[in-house]
């Protein structure tokens, strides 16, 4: 046991089975929500928890180097939604054949029929010019920014609460509609809305565009390129996936 003469520390161990599985769920019925936001509100309180797992993330030195823009106004979400169609058609642009007509057929249309719209940005000056574990992967404090919208989307998950991470626009458009600074850098713009279905399996993979890849394609022994059999194993073993201790998580749940 680790010495602990200031009291900083507490005991740590595995969550009961429920909230395991709880959190496996979470992680497992995630999904980036296109186009099935309802119009009510989410009340304040709900917003304030999410934002408040959102800054529970891990950041690098701990710089904590987020911002969080809440857009709740339609005039100024439709002015987004403009710099996205914008950007969009670009996007089309750079598909050709089956997979333009594929990329067009998608809905997208979160910015305008979500309630609200968070701007998550990063702030890389925050921590001085010198940041603890960022002297040598300069992309450390965005990383941690990514942290910060996992959690708020898992928290939203558990709340019912659907996103949607927008990354098709301008960033120089968006920054002068809500009035940020040149030197803080845009992460993401999420929809956020209530949500009374989910897609048991994501979106894109429901409607062709790509299928999730074999976990064991992806997991290497010691070194790059050597299969490990471990997710084989287990599978073979019927511990699939997010099979925890007796309590399995059902397929598309």
């Amino acid at each position: 046991m680790l010495p602990d003469p200031n009291g900083c520390l507490a005991a740590a161990g595995a969550f009961s089975p429920d909230e395991r599985a709880a959190v496996y769920r979470a992680i497992e019925t995630r999904r980036d929500v296109r186009d099935e936001f309802l119009p009510e509100p989410l009340p304040e309180p709900l917003i304030a928890r999410l934002l408040e797992a959102a800054h529970r993330a891990p950041s690098v030195g701990f710089m904590q180097p987020w911002n969080f823009v809440l857009v709740r106004r339609i005039e100024t979400r439709e002015r987004v939604w403009q710099a996205f169609q914008r950007a969009n058609e670009e996007a089309a642009g750079m598909f050709s054949g089956e997979a333009q007509a594929k990329y067009r057929s998608l809905k997208l249309e979160g910015i305008r029929k979500a309630p609200l719209g968070i701007c998550v940005t990063c702030d890389r000056t925050r921590g001085g010019a010198v940041v603890l574990g960022r002297t040598h992967n300069s992309q450390m404090d965005v990383y941690s920014t990514v942290c910060a919208v996992q959690n708020l989307w898992l928290a939203a998950r558990s709340e019912g609460v659907g996103v949607g991470w927008v990354s098709i626009f301008h960033e120089n458009e968006v920054k002068d509609i809500l009035g940020i600074p040149e030197h803080i850098e845009i992460v993401a713009w999420l929809c956020l809305g209530y949500v009374d279905r989910l897609y048991q399996q994501p979106e894109l993979a429901v409607k062709g565009w790509r299928q999730r890849l074999p976990l064991e394609d992806l997991v290497f022994d010691e070194g790059w390129g050597v299969r490990d059999s471990l997710v084989t194993t287990a599978q073979r073993e019927g511990v699939t996936r997010f099979a925890a201790a007796g309590n399995a998580i059902p397929e598309g749940s």
